[in-house]
């Protein structure tokens, strides 16, 4: 598998690496659209990997499949375009909280014949509800997200602080950056408008902390992960990034799971 990556930060920087380090797995970084060449030259050299900054010339080259793993601008503007042309993997999913978005991006897909991968990203649990929905067995989906207060509030704070509570579309509004999982779910499962979401800044963790509480006819679900930031970057889950590289070897495979 050959794989173009639109974005050159720390995602794209682990999977260059990871990838490259994986021979066995015959996946192969070949391409990366930037809007800087100079300034990713470095990196492109270290890995091999061929610079563009023309989208039509980057879906040219030779690749089977286009991971985004820049942000949500880049989603919105080009991931149309993408599609007509390849497959694709979408980490910033904000983008598709978006209804007209979604709807458009989904018959883009149809309609070419490509296919469009979700990453599970930062948490897990996605399997149950996407189950439980399809069958008319999933009743309500909430989400407590808990992250080092710094991040959330700019005063230092001593005791825990609720930021947020709400649904997960209003989630995304308010803090664009930060909760990512919350659009996963509202995907997966009962939808943005009725996907509740809390969001909690703790002086007294040092890790974002997500629990996930699900009910309907399957039962009753309860599922919490502590993210242990990447090395390199400690802004991104290193599950996260994990997460891209398990998606695109799901997508070759002819035995699946889950």
């Amino acid at each position: 598998m050959n794989i173009g990556i639109i974005g050159a930060g720390a995602i794209a920087t682990y999977m260059m690496e990871t990838i490259g380090e994986h021979k066995e797995w015959n996946m192969h970084v070949q391409s990366v659209f930037v809007r800087d060449k100079e300034k990713y030259a470095e990196l492109a050299s270290a890995h091999g990997v061929t610079l563009y900054t023309d989208i039509d010339a980057f879906l040219q080259s030779d690749i089977d499949i286009v991971v985004e793993a820049a942000n949500v601008q880049a989603v919105k503007t080009l991931l149309p375009t993408v599609l007509e042309k390849k497959s694709a993997v979408v980490i910033s999913i904000g983008a598709l909280v978006e209804a007209t978005f979604l709807t458009e991006i989904k018959q883009l897909a149809k309609q070419s014949n490509h296919h469009l991968y979700l990453p599970s990203g930062a948490i897990g649990g996605l399997d149950v509800i996407q189950h439980a929905k399809a069958t008319n067995n999933l009743s309500t989906v909430a989400l407590e997200t808990r992250k080092p207060a710094h991040t959330l509030v700019e005063e230092p704070i001593e005791q825990e602080q609720i930021v947020f509570q709400g649904t997960a579309a209003a989630a995304i509004k308010a803090f664009p950056k930060n909760i990512n999982v919350a659009i996963a779910l509202g995907l997966a499962g009962v939808g943005m408008e009725e996907t509740n979401v809390t969001m909690i800044a703790d002086s007294q963790v040092d890790r974002n902390i997500h629990r996930i509480k699900a009910t309907g006819g399957f039962g009753n679900m309860s599922f919490q992960i502590e993210n242990a930031p990447m090395p390199s970057n400690a802004n991104t889950s290193y599950l996260a990034a994990m997460s891209v590289i398990g998606t695109l070897q799901n997508s070759e495979r002819h035995f699946h799971l889950g």
